[in-house]
């Protein structure tokens, strides 16, 4: 996710509650194991589990990677 700091991406995330979600979000750190960003839906920062990250892809493109 390094690569990504800067740059919004589209991800597939497992959250707290088991539940799969697609967010569009603006990646603003990455540190020991978590990713800080903005989610671009609702407008507020957001902490996410690296290891929760399912898939993830430059906004716009058409592929998901892992």
């Amino acid at each position: 996710m390094n690569k990504y700091v800067g740059n919004v991406v589209e991800i597939i995330y497992l959250d707290r509650k088991g539940r799969i979600t697609h967010r569009k979000i603006e990646v603003l750190a990455v540190k020991d194991g978590r990713v800080r960003a903005k989610c671009l839906q609702s407008g507020g920062p957001r902490l996410f589990l690296a290891e929760n990250i399912l898939a993830v892809q430059p906004a716009g493109g058409s592929r998901y990677a892992s």
